[in-house]
C-alpha cells in the first residue's frame, strides 16, 4: 500500500537514506529541510512523488504553513517521520545557556511543533502513524551529551503521551531509538560546548576512546529495512531500539533499574503513608 509519509531533516543522515528508501518503494514522500538544495537530485529522480519544502523546525508557524501545504498537495499525511535534531557534546557544566536554549529548541520544542501540526491532519483521517527519532539517550544517559541526553528524554514522555491521547483516533506512535551511526550527527552536524576544565580531561579521554571503537557505530543502509517494515505494520512497536549496542545496554540498564525499584520496595511502599 503506498503511503503519504512527511519526514523532517530530510537532507542528510537517516532523513535523506530513508526518504530515497521509501520512494523506491512507492510511496510520496513530503521531505522537508533547512538546505533544501540537497534534495534535488531525488526531486529530479522522482518528479511528482516527492515534494521538497524548505523548513526550520525552529518556527511554529513555519511548521504549521509547511504541513497545510503538505495536506493541500497530497491530501492527507499518513505517515510522519520526525528526524530533525542534532548533537550537543561538551560537559554539562561546560554548556553556555545559548547552546543548552538551541539543543532544546530542535530536539525538543521542534518536535513538539510537527507533531501538533500534523495531529489535526490525523485526526481528521482517524488514521496516522507518528514516528519519532529519538535515541538510546532517550532511555540511558552518556556523559558529554548532558543536554542531547535530557532533550531525548524529554521527546520520549512527550510522544509517549501523544500515544496515550490518541490511539482511540486511530493514530499510533512509535520511537525509534538508534545507537549511533556513521551519519554526520557526531561529525558535520554536531555542535561542541567550550571545553576548558581541566578536571574533566579523563571523561573527554575514556569518551573520545569508546568513540574509536568501529564496532560501536551502526551502518545506517542497515536500518533501511526495519524503517519500512515499520511503516507498513498494522501493529507497530511504543519503542522501537535500533542497534545491537542500544539494546544490549538499555536491556542492561533497565534490569538494573528494575532490580533498584525491586530491592527499595519496602521504602517505597512506606513512603505512602497508609
Amino acid at each position: 500500500m503506498s503511503k503519504v509519509v512527511f519526514i523532517t531533516g530530510a537532507s542528510k543522515g537517516f532523513g535523506k537514506l530513508w526518504a530515497e528508501a521509501l520512494l523506491k518503494n512507492g510511496n510520496k514522500v513530503a521531505a522537508t529541510a533547512r538546505n533544501v538544495s540537497a534534495l534535488h537530485e531525488l526531486k529530479e529522480k522522482y518528479g511528482d512523488h516527492i515534494l521538497t519544502l524548505k523548513l526550520d523546525v525552529n518556527s511554529r508557524t513555519e511548521v504549521f504553513e509547511t504541513v497545510a501545504q503538505i495536506e493541500e498537495h497530497f491530501g492527507k499525511i499518513d505517515v510522519l517521520i520526525n528526524n530533525a535534531g542534532f548533537g550537543l557534546f561538551g560537559t554539562t557544566e561546560e554548556t553556555s545557556e545559548q547552546q543548552a536554549r538551541e539543543q532544546m529548541e530542535t530536539n525538543f520544542f521542534g518536535s513538539l511543533w510537527v507533531a501538533q501540526a500534523v495531529l489535526p491532519v490525523m485526526r481528521k483521517q482517524r488514521s496516522g502513524h507518528i514516528i519519532q527519532v529519538s535515541s538510546f539517550l532517550g532511555l540511558t544517559t552518556l556523559p558529554l551529551l548532558g543536554l542531547y541526553n535530557a532533550s531525548k528524554f524529554a521527546v520520549e514522555g512527550l510522544i509517549e503521551t501523544i500515544g496515550s491521547e490518541t490511539a482511540h483516533l486511530g493514530i499510533k506512535t512509535t520511537l525509534i531509538e538508534p545507537n549511533g551511526y556513521v551519519t554526520d550527527w557526531a561529525g558535520a552536524s554536531a555542535v561542541q560546548t567550550s571545553s576548558d576544565i581541566a578536571d574533566y580531561n579523563p571523561v573527554r579521554a575514556a569518551f573520545a576512546e569508546s568513540g574509536d571503537n568501529p564496532d560501536t557505530w551502526g551502518k545506517p543502509e542497515a536500518t533501511v529495512e526495519p524503517v519500512l517494515n515499520l511503516i507498513n505494520n498494522q501493529n507497530p512497536p511504543q519503542r522501537l531500539l535500533f542497534g545491537k549496542i542500544a539494546y544490549h545496554v538499555v536491556n542492561e540498564v533497565y534490569t538494573k533499574r528494575l532490580n533498584d525499584i525491586r530491592n527499595w520496595k519496602e521504602t517505597s511502599i512506606a513512603a505512602h503513608g497508609h
